[in-house]
């Protein structure tokens, strides 16, 4: 890893090392913001980028990790999480409950446990791709190895 990498990488380096996880953190040329960018630099299919997405339940944080192929349905994950209501958490409550900004949000290394659903569909492919803690940064993980490292629950999100 490069000596300068960004402090929230930095933290979910050292959450991937705690929890045993066998990628390493990879610095993109670019911003991937999305699952389309970190695909097209990766060289991999959409569908096999995990992305972090933050809602709001209740009040409390829920990560969704879903497939890049994929657009998480707000009532069937509210349905699973047994919560009144979801809705896409602003830009402070992701950085709130993460310590790390849209765009890079890493499935591991947040101040605090995160409750967290993992799209089922991340299981077809061998290897997938998660951020790095920063629009810049991503791993290579498994879909076995997100719901052990992240306590997460399989769950259609579609």
């Amino acid at each position: 890893m490069p000596e300068k990498l960004h402090p929230t990488t930095v933290r979910v380096a050292e959450a991937l090392r705690e929890l045993g996880a066998g990628g390493e953190i990879v610095v993109l040329p670019e911003s991937a913001p999305t699952a389309a960018a970190a695909a097209a630099q990766l060289g991999c299919e959409v569908g096999a980028i995990a992305n972090s997405l933050i809602f709001d339940a209740d009040g409390a944080p829920l990560l969704v990790l879903t497939s890049g192929a994929h657009r998480v349905d707000v009532e069937l994950i509210a349905r699973t999480a047994g919560a009144a209501k979801v809705r896409r958490a602003t830009p402070e409550f992701v950085r709130a409950a993460t310590g790390q900004p849209i765009g890079g949000v890493a499935p591991v290394g947040h101040p605090a446990p995160v409750r967290t659903l993992v799209d089922t569909w991340l299981a077809k492919h061998e290897q997938v791709w998660a951020a790095g803690g920063h629009p810049h940064t991503v791993f290579p993980t498994t879909y076995e190895e997100l719901l052990r490292i992240t306590g997460g629950t399989a769950a259609d999100v579609e």
